[in-house]
């Protein structure tokens, strides 16, 4: 039985059969390992909540902004790995697809490195500038150092699975972080409620299984002769690659900077307003991670999709796939939003025995209730096709932060704090829509006009983007 389920789910060809099937085949145990992924931070807030206070729950979420800042390396170079490895995998590129993945692996321990040095240097001064409150201060930098000392793990992880993913194999890397997340609870529990550890009990824990996740990792790639092989020649950076890597990587990740410039100024008005509304927020943010998991997962899955039917000469089955994997993504977000909206007290009952905070949050919940859907025409396949994300990232953020963010500013001092957050994320709904409309426009060029001046000049459409000078078939 095992075996039969780990062949449904093992390394895939998404070039062959129904778009829809294939998407489906390699987006169940993606998206359960997303939702295995967003479970490593809930259980660590659940169990600070529970097990130490309020205090502590907040420490561990005033953090957060600052650590995604510093994890922005790690976006791009995840990104670019995933769609060249899918590229070079579609279009049986094989030396070019061993040298890809171990450029990456170089990659990854060398940022990781720049990492551990430098995350633990600037964090007093960032926390300090972002007004954290005294009675959180010393447990939200002792969570974020530990964090940062232990990113290897967690980077490890992010880009190797990313790789296996860019080969067709979504279940591994899930077996893998269900392992780790299991290990992460244990670990979370035996150090905070039986070590009295507190926050950096929590923190060891994360460092720990992610770890373990990333050898886990490594080592499957490593076994994965078949498909690539990894030389010790291959981990000695070529300049063309890491250059060829860093473009496709440095849209996500510039996105992603300006996402956590913009949640910093967040949570530093968060922090002016004390303890209880920081603790309220992160759960919120929590709960709402679960209800945003599909339109990042099936986005994900369609990066894969894209770059093996790019790599393999087949344009029009992009344009099939991201018509699939819209309509997986708003059927999935729609049942996720109706139970977060019927369970939210419950949910939010899970991190806080504090009534004032569940209310709180549950009312924010419901404010970000409604914004759900327009994300998906955002963060689904349209953003996440190898095509159109390049320069798309970047400038639908920087319209949507610059215009939001100061909302909040100007909602709390017309009204309230708590819900200006909320209604200041749903006032980018019009820019998330209009990205999905000029997404789906831009596929459709791409998929009929694009192909037919390349054809009429005489040049080849697949290789052309790939710029590699030999035949993809």
């Amino acid at each position: 039985m095992a075996g039969k389920i780990a062949a449904f789910f093992g390394a895939q060809d998404l070039t062959q059969g129904k778009p829809m099937r294939g998407l489906i085949q390699f987006s169940v145990p993606l998206l359960i390992g997303n939702l295995a992924q967003q479970l490593y931070n809930t259980v660590d807030s659940i169990v600070v909540g529970k097990y130490v206070g309020d205090n502590a729950l907040a420490a561990v979420g005033a953090s957060g902004p600052i650590l995604n800042l510093l994890l922005v390396l790690f976006m791009g170079i995840a990104t670019g790995a995933t769609i060249m490895v899918s590229q070079y995998f579609g279009a049986r590129q094989h030396e070019l697809l061993s040298t890809t993945v171990g450029n990456t692996i170089t990659l990854t321990v060398l940022s990781s490195v720049f990492i551990m040095v430098v995350g633990p240097l600037v964090t007093h001064p960032l926390m300090s500038l972002l007004n954290t409150p005294e009675d959180i201060y010393a447990d939200s930098c002792t969570y974020l150092i530990i964090i940062f000392l232990g990113i290897l793990g967690g980077a490890g992880y992010n880009i190797l699975s990313g790789v296996l993913r860019g080969l067709g194999d979504s279940f591994m890397p899930l077996v893998y972080l269900v392992i780790a997340c299991l290990l992460n609870i244990v670990l979370d529990l035996l150090f905070v409620v039986s070590f009295h550890w507190g926050v950096a009990g929590v923190a060891i824990a994360t460092g720990i299984a992610q770890l373990v996740s990333a050898v886990l990792c490594l080592i499957r790639l490593l076994h994965m002769k078949e498909i690539v092989v990894v030389p010790r020649s291959s981990l000695r950076l070529h300049k063309e690659l890491v250059i060829r890597l860093t473009k496709l990587g440095l849209p996500s990740g510039l996105a992603q900077a300006i996402f956590s410039l913009a949640a910093i100024v967040v949570q530093s008005l968060t922090n002016s307003f004390g303890t209880e509304v920081i603790a309220a927020s992160i759960i919120v943010m929590r709960v709402d991670g679960f209800a945003m998991m599909p339109n990042f997962t099936f986005g994900t899955a369609m990066t894969t999709y894209a770059g093996q039917n790019i790599g393999a000469g087949k344009i029009d089955r992009v344009h099939q796939g991201t018509k699939s994997g819209m309509l997986l993504g708003l059927i999935v977000s729609s049942c996720l939003t109706v139970m977060i909206l019927l369970f939210g007290r419950i949910l939010m009952g899970w991190f806080t025995n504090t009534q004032a905070i569940i209310d709180l949050g549950f009312h924010m919940m419901c404010i970000l209730a409604v914004g759900l859907y327009s994300h998906v025409c955002y963060t689904g396949p349209f953003r996440r096709d190898a095509w159109c994300w390049r320069y798309h990232d970047a400038h639908v953020d920087f319209f949507h932060y610059n215009r939001c963010y100061p909302c909040a500013f100007g909602i709390w001092h017309c009204f309230l704090y708590p819900q200006c957050r909320a209604a200041a994320w749903q006032s980018g709904l019009p820019v998330y829509f209009a990205a999905g409309f000029l997404g789906a426009r831009r596929i459709d060029y791409l998929c009929t006009v694009s192909p037919r001046k390349m054809e009429a000049q005489g040049r080849d459409y697949c290789c052309g983007f790939l710029n590699i000078s030999q035949s993809c078939k």
